[in-house]
């Protein structure tokens, strides 16, 4: 596995590059995909020249760089509502597929040895369940033995899409959860014991750190960071691990072009082997851009990672959008940007 830290040093693709690096393509926004578009980014200038500067700050700083018009492309994993498409001016398409995993800090199990289900995973995260050997987790995982240790929550501290689609998810499978809480990129996290970090890099690192930690992060982040994860009940009633597979299954059916900006949610999709909380991460554009030619410049980064990025994704365990798909996305979307 690639680490990140070296795409940084080589592409310039952090926030803290993006004041240093004089990049042909500028994006910034969503966390979740930005493994797999450093992985593009550097194959792409070893091929092309052309290099991509891409800060990875979140999905609600990208909303804002976008709007403010100081990057050429905004990322973010909340998909933008069709109506506030139009009044922007903007047009929006998914880039990639994966999936948001809960992740754990807890001796004596191994990643996805721990069962539980959507309704429980949301009472841990609003505080309800606050010991990791409530009855709650153990009837779900008998024959385990469960230690008397208090769940820190780990949360993010910044606006996020992975945000979005995890509290998506939960307020989709839990009443209660949409109750106290509800869905957004930002929201009061209501457990006691819980601790915010910036981005998926901040959060899997807070998990790792912390003893008796719960959080939520891209499965990106959970290889590289070789992470203890959940396995989760989905909407069949069958425990699912995450993986490439599992979030393919979740995406075979979607309708995308249902909703205006193809803004649709695939959390609890139906299919014995979808994973729960799967995602698509999203790209924003202008229709009639100020710099057509930097526009130009990334349609077709995206359009070679299209066609040339399906095994780079794969090998980090996203799932590429299909040919009949991304031809749609040209015909539809692309068209609608001026040239």
């Amino acid at each position: 596995m690639l680490k990140l830290k070296s795409f940084v040093a080589a592409i310039g693709l952090s926030a803290v590059a993006a004041a240093s690096f004089a990049a042909d393509i500028t994006g910034a926004g969503a966390t979740f995909p930005f493994p797999v578009y450093a992985k593009w980014a550097e194959a792409y200038k070893k091929e092309t020249g052309t290099g991509l500067n891409y800060q990875s700050i979140g999905s609600s700083g990208g909303l804002k760089q976008i709007r403010a018009k100081t990057v050429t492309f905004g990322a973010s994993d909340a998909p933008v509502k069709g109506a506030d498409l139009d009044k922007d001016g903007m047009v929006q398409f998914p880039a990639i597929i994966g999936g948001t995993v809960p992740v754990l800090n807890l001796d004596g199990f191994k990643p996805g040895e721990l069962r539980v289900t959507g309704p429980v995973l949301a009472e841990m995260f609003t505080g309800y369940i606050v010991n990791w050997n409530d009855k709650k987790i153990a009837e779900l995982n008998p024959g385990k033995k469960l230690p008397d240790q208090t769940i820190t929550v780990v949360h993010r501290a910044d606006g996020s899409g992975t945000t979005f689609n995890f509290t998506d998810y939960l307020t989709t499978v839990s009443p209660l959860w949409k109750e106290k809480v509800g869905t957004g990129a930002a929201v009061k996290w209501p457990a006691a014991s819980s601790v915010g970090g910036k981005g998926n890099e901040g959060v899997a690192a807070n998990v790792n750190r912390i003893k008796g930690s719960v959080g939520y992060v891209e499965y990106a982040y959970v290889k590289k960071n070789k992470m203890n994860f959940m396995q989760l009940q989905n909407a069949n009633g069958k425990f699912v691990n995450p993986s490439e597979e599992a979030f393919a299954s979740a995406a075979a059916g979607a309708d995308w072009f249902s909703v205006p900006g193809m803004g649709i949610s695939m959390v609890n999709a139906k299919g014995n082997d979808s994973w729960p909380i799967s995602t698509a991460s999203f790209i924003l554009m202008y229709k009639s851009p100020t710099d057509k030619a930097a526009s130009a410049e990334a349609l077709k980064f995206f359009d070679w990672s299209f066609k040339n990025g399906k095994k780079m994704a794969s090998d980090l365990d996203y799932v590429a959008l299909p040919d009949s798909l991304t031809d749609q996305i040209r015909a539809k979307v692309w068209s609608q940007i001026q040239k």
